[in-house]
């Protein structure tokens, strides 16, 4: 009885109804976009680590993220094959370099050099061609969202990164990375763009076997390695998108952002109940003349807030359903993971009561005396 009567006071003050429900919108759109963005972040920060199809990696030690190692020794490599767990392990070189765009301008890229036959490290999926053409000394790979900025080239297309002749072999996509665009190539022609010495490589890439415990073969890897240069693939991935989040001003940035989306909904729910609840505090004292708790008063009052929230919370994400399938594929970062919408509609259900405290107070003041006033 007083969740219908909460819901006709919510249908019948349809512009309070509205004003709350709009703060509640807010909140899930606003903090769900900021968050969509920030996870997309987070993706490319740790994209070849994600995707390197890799158990563990050895680099040097102590590296704070994966981007910014020394490099290693092939006798790294060789340690590595040496374990009874291990069912392969494979180099992997990264360098920078100037790309030249058909107009004969350039465009810094990032090399990533991968061995030949297995590719393991290389693009994971394409838009045209595969991973075949990286078979080829002379191949590399450009990501289909860094064609524009690469000057459109085409496939087949021969060009040049540093003094070294490249041929775009593939189009891959998705391989985007948080410090530059991402040009793959096999291990000879990255090692010849980047000139670095033979025998060193900037990882080792390890893959235990099917059925091993990757916690004693990560315990065996690292006592034939120096002491700090061996990270599970997922340690990795962590280590590095911490990084970039506490040293970059990402973490700050999209903080303030979200406190901000999170206190004007708080501000446009907490005004608009205030406003219903004073508009309505006669009827409020009515219920308590004919015999209403005070119970019985804060139990429609936050029936209100929860029916709002509840269609705040749905047309919220309606709308980022649709934002986040305009921008899917595009050059914009986005990404939700699916344990996160819960979470955001139980903040937004959460800071839509704590708005609707200073109304609840007015509500339970209402005196029965002052219907006969």
């Amino acid at each position: 009885m007083r969740s219908l009567t909460a819901l006709r006071m919510v249908v019948h003050d349809r512009s309070s109804t509205a004003g709350a429900l709009l703060g509640v919108v807010a909140i899930v759109f606003l903090v769900g976009q900021q968050l969509s963005i920030l996870f997309g972040l987070l993706n490319y920060m740790s994209v070849l680590v994600d995707h390197s199809g890799a158990d563990a990696w050895v680099m040097s030690a102590n590296v704070r993220n994966a981007d910014a190692g020394n490099s290693v020794s092939v006798r790294f490599m060789d340690r590595a094959i040496g374990l009874e767990e291990v069912e392969w392990a494979e180099p992997v070189l990264i360098g920078n370099g100037l790309f030249k765009t058909g107009d004969g301008s350039f465009e810094s890229v990032r090399v990533v050099g991968i061995r030949r036959p297995r590719l393991a490290g290389g693009p994971w999926e394409f838009e045209k061609a595969d991973e075949r053409a990286l078979l080829d000394l002379d191949s590399v790979t450009v990501d289909r969202l860094d064609l524009a900025k690469l000057g459109n080239p085409r496939l087949e297309q021969v060009t040049e990164i540093g003094d070294s002749r490249v041929r775009i072999g593939a189009i891959s996509d998705g391989a985007r990375g948080f410090q530059g665009t991402l040009v793959f190539a096999s291990l000879d022609k990255v090692r010849e763009i980047a000139r670095t010495p033979p025998g060193r490589y900037s990882a080792i890439l390890v893959r235990f076997k099917p059925g091993v415990s990757k916690e004693a073969a990560l315990g065996k890897l690292r006592a034939v390695m120096p002491p700090g240069a061996v990270y599970a693939t997922d340690e990795l991935s962590r280590l590095t998108r911490r990084y970039y989040f506490a040293h970059t001003g990402i973490g700050g940035s999209f903080g303030f952002s979200t406190i901000i989306a999170v206190l004007i909904g708080v501000v446009i729910i907490s005004l608009t109940m205030y406003t219903s609840v004073l508009s309505r505090a006669r009827d409020f004292a009515v219920m308590r003349a004919i015999g209403g708790r005070r119970r019985d008063i804060a139990v429609v009052v936050v029936s209100e807030v929860l029916i709002i929230a509840g269609v705040g919370v749905f047309v919220g994400f309606l709308m980022l359903a649709v934002l986040l399938n305009m921008t899917h594929g595009s050059a914009i970062p986005s990404y939700f993971p699916r344990q996160v919408p819960p979470l955001l509609a139980a903040g937004a259900l959460a800071v839509s009561l704590l708005g609707s405290l200073v109304a609840l107070r007015v509500a339970l003041r209402a005196e029965p005396a002052s219907v006969f006033h």
